[in-house]
This record gives structure tokens, C-alpha cells and sequence, in this order.
């Protein structure tokens, strides 16, 4: 038996002890004190000490009326098996514990007969007036077993549920990166190509560095679901120093996060796939360029994140039509695994004009 195995079933005794022992203490005091309203005042030590003592056989066949409610659960629908092994069960702890307190009381006589009682006649009063108790424990216990099987099985259930949304969190990720990487890579290299023929050596190294170092980060943390919004703005700089190589002085980029925010954790690959489609859908496609603005601000106990940019406002029918990228359905699907409805993505028109993507979760650090 490993320590493990025995730290749970040392454990499992501790809360049976524990539990026994408070219904004993209630049980016992119970009797003594009728005993002192009755008028009788004998030591009351003893009788309580047998009292307390008369429960050790249900302690002690709990554990296996347990493992009989588990392996015969009495639910809706319980065959005649199920009950008659049940009553069997019953019958054997009640006819112990009687023979217990049988034997208790013929040794002490906790009660101070003049005689010592009988085993028999002690035995059978025993079970005539605790039947209706013994019946209550045995139903305690078997309802208390059920009850923390349910809490268990439940907790399995939640924690199988939150490792597949993980897994299922991981491969929208994974999914994401092969949607972005190759689009990504195809205009970089075009970049650099540009600026090699255009002899811009220095501006073609800085960019291939740059990219290098993207590539580098994107691989390191592609296990990890989320991450400090430090780490992610630091990846989403390293995307835009590329991006600014490449479009030059058309491409306006403002940062305002923050340094109290920046602990928070946020989805991984978050800012990055929406600064590029603020850039592919209102930048790229303008011969004079425009500004892309990435804020961030906390409210209450939300942390509240947007990507603006000033290009072409969004068509009349976008709402009816709702026709995102596949990087925005991704990343709505990641955010309502990672945080189900306490997170929201609203792809709306900013005034005066432009496009604002404003995503809302909650403020969590690491």
C-alpha cells in the first residue's frame, strides 16, 4: 500500500471517528440528562461512558456498509435483490451492536439493577427500543455514502469537462496559428525580397531578425492557453515592428495599456490576430495608410481590451450578415471555453469613423 493509500483510508477513519463520535456525545447526553430530570442522581459517569461505548460497532461497520450502498445503490427502480441484501446487512450490524451493548451492560451494569441483567433479556430490549434508532443510522450512513459519491462523481465530471475545454482551447490555438503563420510569412518574406532588390540591406536584416524572434515566441508558447497581457504585448510589438518594416510611414500605431494591467491573464495569441485583421481590412487596402490604437482599461472586475483603426467603416448589413473572420469566430469560441459568459468580443463602428473591436473578460493574475 503506498502512503498515498493510507493517508486516504487514515483519512476516511478520522471523519468516521468524528462523526460517530458526536452522534455518541448527543446519544449520551441525551440519557443523562433524563436520567437528572428523572430525580435519579447515581454517578452519571458510567452510564454515560456505556452510552457513548454502545456506538463503536456502527463505527466500525461503516466502511463496509458503505462498500455495500455502493456496490447495491438503493436508487429508483432497486430490485428485490438490492433490498433483501440491504435488510440482510442491517439485521447483522443491529444484532451486533445489541450483542455489544448486551455484553457492555452485563459487565458494568451502568444502571445499578440490584442484579446484574440477563444476556438474552438485555440483548432483546436492546433491539426492541433501538430498532427505530439503528434503522435511522443505517439509513444515515447509505444516504451520506450516496451523497458523497454524487459530490464526487460531479467534481470527476467538472474536472473531465475542464481538461477537454483546455484541449478544446488548445487546438482552436493551434488552429489559429496555422490560419495566421502562413499569411503572415508569405507577406514578410514578400517584404524582404522588396528590400533586398531595393538594396535596403539593413531595413531587410532587421526585419528578418524581427521575424525570427516572432516565430521563436510563437513557438515557445504555443502549449499554454494563457498568458500575462505583459508577454502579450511584447509578442504583439515584436508582430508590428515587422508590420511598420514593411508599410513604413503608412502605418500609425498607438499603445495605450496600462503598467497595473499588465499581470492580468489574457488568451493566448489574443491582440495579435486582431491588430492584423485592423491592418488587412483598414490599412492595407489604403494607399495612404491609417492608424491602428490598441487600449486597455479595467472596470470593476473586468478587464477590457480594444484594437481600433480609422479605415472603411463596416458594411450597412454587417450586423445581419455578421461576417467575421475565421480569426474573430476562433477567438470568440476560445473566450466562451476559457470564461464561458463573463467574456464578450463586439465587433462594432467607432465614431467618427473607423472599426473597433473591444473584447471584455474577467481580471484574473496569474
Amino acid at each position: 500500500m503506498t502512503s498515498a493509500q493510507s493517508g486516504v483510508r487514515a483519512t476516511g477513519w478520522a471523519w468516521i471517528a468524528a462523526l460517530w463520535s458526536a452522534g455518541a456525545l448527543c446519544d449520551a447526553s441525551q440519557t443523562v440528562f433524563s436520567m437528572a430530570a428523572s430525580g435519579k442522581h447515581p454517578s452519571f459517569w458510567l452510564p454515560f461512558a456505556t452510552e457513548f461505548a454502545s456506538w463503536l460497532p456502527w463505527a466500525l461497520a461503516t466502511p463496509f456498509v458503505m462498500h455495500v450502498a455502493r456496490r447495491y445503490p438503493i436508487v429508483r427502480g432497486a430490485g428485490i435483490r438490492t433490498i433483501s441484501v440491504h435488510l440482510a446487512v442491517f439485521a447483522a450490524v443491529a444484532a451486533a451492536a445489541g450483542t455489544w451493548c448486551a455484553v457492555v451492560q452485563m459487565i458494568f451494569n451502568p444502571w445499578g439493577y440490584p442484579q446484574r441483567p440477563a444476556f438474552l433479556d438485555t440483548w432483546t430490549m436492546t433491539l426492541l427500543y433501538q430498532s427505530l434508532t439503528y434503522l435511522i443510522a443505517y439509513a444515515l450512513m447509505i444516504s451520506v455514502t450516496l451523497a458523497v459519491d454524487a459530490r464526487a462523481s460531479m467534481a470527476r465530471q467538472m474536472t473531465e469537462a475542464a481538461r477537454l475545454n483546455e484541449e478544446l482551447s488548445k487546438a482552436q490555438l493551434a488552429a489559429l496559428r496555422r490560419q495566421i503563420e502562413p499569411h503572415f510569412m508569405y507577406n514578410a518574406l514578400n517584404s524582404i525580397a522588396g528590400l533586398v532588390r531595393d538594396h535596403l540591406n539593413d531595413a531587410a536584416v532587421s526585419m528578418i531578425v524581427g521575424l525570427s524572434e516572432f516565430l521563436r515566441r510563437s513557438s515557445e508558447d504555443s502549449h499554454r492557453s494563457q498568458v500575462a497581457l505583459q508577454e502579450e504585448v511584447e509578442y504583439l510589438q515584436r508582430y508590428l515592428d515587422i508590420q511598420k518594416i514593411r508599410f513604413g510611414e503608412r502605418l500609425q500605431v498607438s499603445m495605450d495599456i496600462p503598467a497595473d494591467l499588465l499581470r492580468a491573464q489574457v488568451p493566448n495569441l489574443l491582440l495579435q490576430p486582431l491588430v492584423e485583421n485592423a491592418i488587412k481590412h483598414g490599412i492595407a487596402k489604403r494607399v495612404a495608410g491609417g492608424a491602428v490604437r490598441v487600449a486597455g482599461a479595467r472596470q470593476n472586475s473586468h478587464l477590457c481590451l480594444s484594437v481600433y483603426n480609422d479605415g472603411p467603416v463596416l458594411p450597412a448589413d454587417w450586423e445581419a450578415t455578421q461576417k467575421t473572420g475565421v480569426g474573430i469566430r476562433n477567438l470568440r469560441t476560445r473566450l466562451q471555453i476559457l470564461h464561458g459568459n463573463e467574456s464578450e468580443l463586439q465587433l462594432r463602428r467607432a465614431n467618427p469613423g473607423g472599426v473597433e473591436v473591444q473584447v471584455t473578460l474577467p481580471y484574473r493574475e496569474e
